[in-house]
């Protein structure tokens, strides 16, 4: 018998979802003959990756143990590549040691930072190694982490880190030398409460980024309680058991501090279980707006008045609740124009039965639920969905979904467990390919181990860790190892990769690009690090461009509303900093910026040349 259900009291777990772990899965139709290769490599180990999540369980059932961690995708070094780090969970039992742990770990109990030692040869082959960094970088993060946001706080082009946990949170300053050091305090950005998304996002565009701080329900070791399932047996307990907590909103001063306007602002008003959280102009106007996916509650559509206060229309712009008007479970979700219409649209992953959410936006903030119509749904309610990305895998120019799964409840029949198997939540991860139209088909089946084996997946965070011009995906499980999944399926395709510089060198998050191809669609996209569950993703601008090379030109809308257009070519990285390309008349959104003629470029390369 496995340890877990050795522990008394857990021998006969129910769930009412669990029958449908083995529903089949549909495909998308592909042709006869031969099946490619896996979308997807795992190659996690191989590297160096060796990270394994611990989430504390000794028994007891505590909520947290189902939620995992995040993981964040972010070039700390400024070397052109793309490291790791990695969320990881603590002891929630007063008192507990590695000897009472179910599934106890090497080492110490803290977030792991891993860097990117990538080798690009001469013949175009890269070898690609991972190096644990956590010591000599300084971070010394042992509380019970849950997610991470990346962002540059003070402009001086160093990549920061705030690291969400179940109790005080942590920023951490990146001092461009390979160390960081924990300003939380000084800075004013502390949160001692159950936090989980954070996003950083300019809300007031002032040039400096701000901070939305998602926070869960009130729970403590203290406050744990025991639920149980109809038949009497202990559970573990939801969210409905605990009072929602309220989130807050830090403005970035500019002299690093903040100041905590959350009360001001409007975002402190209603509590919710924040669990996913996205910034992005959801309605059009220019002004960067804030999505949070509650869980079991309302989600919230915080839209930018513009005068440093939000509305929340998500009732009546249609997201606050599914078709049926009924409010789901909410871990994840994900922003970008998955339609190809030049606005943002939104999909959140969600709770077994209830399937996955997609909500097409209108243009002007209004959405409808097309979770059936663009077959994003039906397929994913026999999964638990926690992290979510738009990506374009096979570089068409169409951003397809991955969504990763597992569940937060036990099967009703430990005797139907695998042999061994000691956290049976493990369910496979889905991924949807855009086949235009607004339709899509499940591939999950091709996409490799990394999408078929049964785990416990939470954080997902997407961006090119090797450099050859397609999106990989770094996948944490909750209670087991870091996954590591390079894309294979784009190989012949062209692409066109960008970093958007901002002040002080920055990368500048919430800046929307256009990149417009002689006779084909435009293809929209947005610079941007938040979304998912948890976690936090490459900002580098990642394009499809399928068979043709051809890129006519690149518009650049800055956060500031400043538009530029660059002439760039394909199959590369290019950085563009703001104020050095040609200079457009502002968009409609209120920014307005130079008009006379900048000086055109091509763009510097970053990291270097990045060919297949």
């Amino acid at each position: 018998m496995s340890k877990l259900f050795a522990v008394p009291g857990l021998a006969l777990l129910l769930s009412p979802l669990a029958p449908l772990a083995g529903a089949p899965r549909a495909e998308a139709d592909e042709p006869a003959g031969p099946r490619p290769a896996a979308l997807f490599r795992e190659v996690a180990a191989s590297v160096g990756l060796d990270f394994v999540h611990f989430n504390g369980m000794t028994g007891k059932l505590y909520f947290p143990e189902t939620m995992g961690a995040g993981a964040a995708l972010f070039d700390y070094d400024d070397d052109g590549d793309l490291d790791v780090y990695l969320v990881q969970g603590a002891f929630l039992d007063p008192g507990a040691t590695m000897d009472d742990a179910l599934r106890p770990v090497a080492g110490p109990l803290r977030g792991r930072l891993y860097r990117n030692d990538l080798r690009i040869h001469p013949d175009g082959r890269r070898e690609l190694r991972f190096t644990d960094v956590t010591e000599e970088s300084g971070i010394r993060e042992a509380g019970y982490g849950m997610g991470v946001a990346a962002g540059d706080v003070d402009n001086d082009g160093w990549t920061d880190l705030y690291v969400t946990n179940l109790g005080p949170n942590r920023l951490w300053h990146n001092d461009g030398d390979g160390t960081f050091t924990d300003v939380t305090e000084r800075a004013g950005v502390d949160d001692p409460r159950w936090s989980v998304p954070a996003v950083f996002f300019d809300y007031d565009r002032d040039g400096w980024l701000d901070l939305y701080v998602g926070n869960y329900v009130e729970f403590t070791a203290a406050s744990h309680k025991l639920c149980r399932t109809l038949t009497g047996t202990p559970d573990y307990c939801g969210p409905a058991t605990y009072r929602a907590e309220t989130d807050r909103l830090f403005r970035n001063r500019g002299d690093g501090t903040f100041e905590d306007v959350s009360a001001t602002s409007g975002i402190r008003g209603p509590s919710g279980a924040a669990l996913g959280a996205a910034a992005a102009d959801l309605d059009g106007d220019g002004l960067p707006d804030l999505y949070v996916a509650n869980d079991g509650m309302p989600n919230r559509m915080w839209i930018n008045r513009g005068d440093g206060t939000f509305e929340d229309r998500a009732l009546f712009a249609g997201t606050a609740v599914n078709r049926d008007g009924e409010p789901e479970a909410s871990m994840g979700v994900a922003v970008g124009d998955l339609d190809g219409d030049g606005d943002e649209d939104l999909a959140l992953t969600h709770l077994t039965l209830e399937t996955n959410t997609v909500y097409l936006n209108d243009g002007a903030g209004l959405f409808d639920d097309a979770s059936a119509a663009t077959g994003l749904g039906p397929p994913s309610v026999a999964w638990t969905g926690f992290g979510a990305a738009w990506l374009d895998f096979d570089s068409d120019g169409l951003l397809d979904l991955a969504a990763v799964d597992g569940a937060v409840r036990f099967p009703p029949d430990p005797a139907a467990a695998r042999p061994g198997d000691d956290w049976p939540l493990g369910q496979p991860n889905q991924l949807f390919r855009n086949l235009g139209g607004g339709r899509f088909a499940e591939v999950s089946e091709r996409a490799g181990p990394g999408f078929t084996a049964r785990e416990v997946s939470r954080g997902l965070a997407v961006g090119d860790v090797d450099q050859d011009g397609d999106p990989d995906l770094v996948v944490t499980n909750a209670s087991g190892p870091v996954r590591l999944l390079l894309a294979e399926a784009a190989r012949g395709a062209h692409w066109l990769g960008l970093r958007l510089v901002g002040p002080g060198g920055r990368d500048a998050l919430g800046a929307r690009v256009a990149v417009e191809r002689p006779g084909r669609p435009t293809l929209w996209r947005r610079a941007d690090s938040g979304g998912s569950y948890a976690s936090a993703s490459d900002p580098r601008v990642l394009v499809g461009l399928g068979a043709d090379p051809a890129v006519g030109r690149v518009v650049v809308t800055w956060p500031d509303g400043r538009r530029e257009a660059w002439q760039v070519e394909a199959d590369r990285y290019h950085t563009l900093r703001q104020g050095g390309g040609r200079s457009l008349p502002a968009d409609g959104g209120g920014g307005t910026g130079p008009t006379s003629e900048g000086t055109a470029t091509d763009g510097e390369a970053a990291g270097g040349a990045a060919e297949r």
